[in-house]
């Protein structure tokens, strides 16, 4: 099977500043993949060489093309959608929806308009008329009717209320992922996305610092609530994160068994926040 993207080595710097240092991934089709980390880790530059927007050092390629060379060619299969993501505010609705219509030979007016459905913008509505969350509601309808093999979100549900959010990543897995797809999106609302992720990736500081899939996360890292008189033994097993509550403590382990875990406390998958915060500290450490 031929991956979607495939990065070795790949770097770039902005003056002294290193925005991406020695990546290599593999992304494969049919996978979602989050990648995550804080402000100004490296998230955006690495879509941004995945888009052909910004040059690097090191292997890239998107599709099986150098996404620099090729970037028309490689467009042609591949949608984004970010937080900055602007639209002609002069036009109505059903004007955008005809020049997508005209401009991209992919684009769905129907399965645009299924969409639309479940919002509340009108057809004849001037974008400029359309709140922050409309826009982006907008936005997200004309990109999902594309038919690409490759979608990379960044932020795309920023300015939405948790409603919207919600019916969003449910109607991206339900009635736009299949098989054939692959879907990149990163964004700061990790718990929202961790039920429709096959694959998980942390960047920190230009480096990635985990690169898994959800079922090896599940079988690796367990999350263990421990109550205060287990607390010690627990300490001693050397969990990488800990989280203290109201009467028990979270730890959380990489690579201890289940069994020895299942002494302590009741046990579980970590969420990707208290994951992403425990590798991050490591990372620094």
């Amino acid at each position: 099977m031929t991956a979607i993207v495939t990065a070795n080595n790949l770097s770039k710097n902005y003056g002294s500043l290193q925005a991406l240092n020695d990546v290599s991934f593999s992304i494969e089709p049919g996978q979602v993949v989050g990648l995550i980390g804080p402000n100004g880790a490296g998230k955006t530059t690495a879509l941004k060489a995945i888009l052909g927007l910004t040059s690097y050092t090191g292997q890239l390629e998107v599709l099986g093309l150098d996404p620099r060379r090729y970037r028309h060619r490689v467009m042609q299969d591949v949608c984004f959608i970010a937080d900055v993501a602007v639209l002609p505010r002069w036009l109505r609705v059903d004007q955008i929806m005809e020049i997508m219509a005209k401009t991209h030979p992919r684009f769905d007016p129907a399965k645009a308009g299924q969409f639309l459905s479940k919002t509340g913008i009108r057809r004849n509505s001037k974008i400029k008329s359309l709140s922050k969350g409309m826009v982006t509601q907008l936005h997200l309808a004309l990109v999902m009717a594309i038919d690409v093999r490759l979608l990379v979100l960044d932020e795309p549900t920023i300015g939405l209320d948790i409603i919207f959010r919600k019916e969003f990543f449910t109607s991206l897995l339900e009635d736009y992922f299949d098989e054939k797809r692959t879907i990149i999106v990163s964004t700061h609302q990790v718990e929202e996305i961790q039920h429709i992720l096959t694959n998980l990736m942390f960047i920190n500081r230009g480096r990635l610092v985990l690169n898994s899939s959800m079922e090896e996360i599940a079988n690796r890292y367990v999350e263990v609530s421990v109550a205060p008189e287990k607390l010690q033994q627990a300490l001693d097993l050397k969990p990488i994160y800990q989280q203290d509550g109201f009467g028990h403590t979270a730890l959380l382990y990489d690579g201890v068994s289940h069994d020895r875990l299942n002494q302590l406390g009741r046990i579980g998958t970590p969420n990707i926040a208290s994951l992403f915060v425990a590798k991050v500290k490591e990372d620094a450490a």
